[in-house]
């Protein structure tokens, strides 16, 4: 796996309290010189993200229900819609992770299907990935967030939103890769540093990895 190989695979991200516009536009200088996938950021700096990227391939992602998931789905859709409007391509939202966790699966589907519906009602492409927050979940509830998430029209499903107990385990990269078909991507998330950390994800089925270390781990990668 070489650097040209890892590079269109990084959502370069910033998110947090504590993220700047100054952030957002260093992690788009970035992005372009490297030619990542996306830059991955707070929904109030969609539209700064979306002017420094625009004559790019860069795709401009933003998080919706972020990072806890326990939005309303009204909500949700509504963030969404905004998103996309602001000029959005990709959104990462947060399943209904106490839905999830109890079983009531109609309730995470109609949450993600609030999400999905508004990505489906816009005139351009736009992906949804749906983060599950593996590590508050046991195994039936992951394989089942999986089942749901493709079901109800995602795009990808992720790991987790790097404010979770935990990030990206190779385990549970394996079991998500496993269980959705090939039309749904993996993202693999929380962290990963470096660019042996990239490639064992990669490695277990994930086709797209989210990191803050986009440079680290491409500037890590043999060159090619």
């Amino acid at each position: 796996m070489k650097k040209s190989d890892v590079a269109p695979l990084i959502d370069h991200t910033t998110l947090g309290p504590e993220s700047s516009e100054e952030d957002v536009k260093e992690v788009c200088r970035e992005a372009k010189e490297y030619s990542f996938a996306s830059v991955c950021i707070e929904p109030i700096y969609v539209r700064t993200a979306k002017d420094m990227l625009k004559e790019t391939d860069v795709k401009v992602d933003t998080v919706v229900g972020f990072p806890h998931g326990t939005h309303k789905r009204g909500a949700k859709g509504f963030e969404a819609q905004l998103a996309i409007e602001d000029g959005a391509d990709e959104l990462d939202m947060v399943v209904n992770i106490p839905a999830l966790q109890r079983g009531d699966y109609e309730v995470v589907a109609r949450d993600i299907a609030a999400v999905t519906e508004a990505a489906e009602g816009s005139t351009k492409d736009v992906l949804v990935k749906v983060i599950l927050e593996m590590g508050l979940l046991e195994e039936e509830a992951k394989r089942a967030g999986c089942v749901i998430a493709q079901a109800s029209g995602a795009d990808f499903v992720k790991t987790s939103t790097g404010f979770g107990p935990s990030g990206a385990t190779v385990e549970d990269v394996k079991l998500m890769s496993s269980v959705v078909s090939d039309d749904v991507g993996v993202k693999a998330a929380g962290g990963i540093g470096d660019f042996e950390a990239a490639k064992e994800m990669v490695e277990a089925g994930a086709t797209r990895i989210g990191a803050s270390s986009g440079v680290e781990i491409v500037q890590g990668a043999p060159e090619g």
